[in-house]
């Protein structure tokens, strides 16, 4: 079962896919947990009682593996048809959005769109660096 369609920090893809976007700085919401988590944090962030992948990304910057963050994104992706994901950094805006934004570019949003997209759908927060920005842009070329 997938997210509720009112569930805080929900991005909808054009595929139909839900997939949560947090900060792990916040407390976890109310409501069903995840079954599936990315979360991209310069250290692990541990168990979270669910199943999970890190990657490992510095704030403000980029993943420091693309190939592992890509094949991460495509099995959340994958798993976002019928399971509860969510994908998570330490403000849920830069490293998520920018997550968020590489996703929809798998989902088939034009690159060069994909921010305006998380920005509309999302947060306006979404993506913060220029770095982020031209991440996204070239993501999957």
């Amino acid at each position: 079962m997938t997210w509720e369609p009112d569930t805080p920090g929900l991005l909808r893809l054009p595929s139909g896919r839900l997939v949560r976007g947090r900060g792990l700085r916040n407390p976890l919401p109310p409501g069903p947990t995840p079954e599936f988590g990315l979360y991209l944090q310069g250290a692990d962030p541990g168990a979270m009682g669910w199943d999970s992948r890190w990657v490992r990304w510095p704030d403000f910057w980029l993943p420091t593996d693309r190939a592992g963050f890509a094949q991460a994104l495509t099995e959340l992706l994958e798993r976002a048809a019928g399971e509860r994901v969510e994908i998570a950094c330490g403000g849920g805006f830069g490293r998520t959005g920018t997550a968020l934004a590489c996703l929809a570019v798998l989902d088939g949003v034009p690159a060069d769109e994909a921010v305006a997209y998380v920005r509309e759908h999302y947060s306006r927060r979404a993506v913060e660096t220029p770095w982020q920005k031209r991440f996204v842009a070239r993501f999957g070329g």
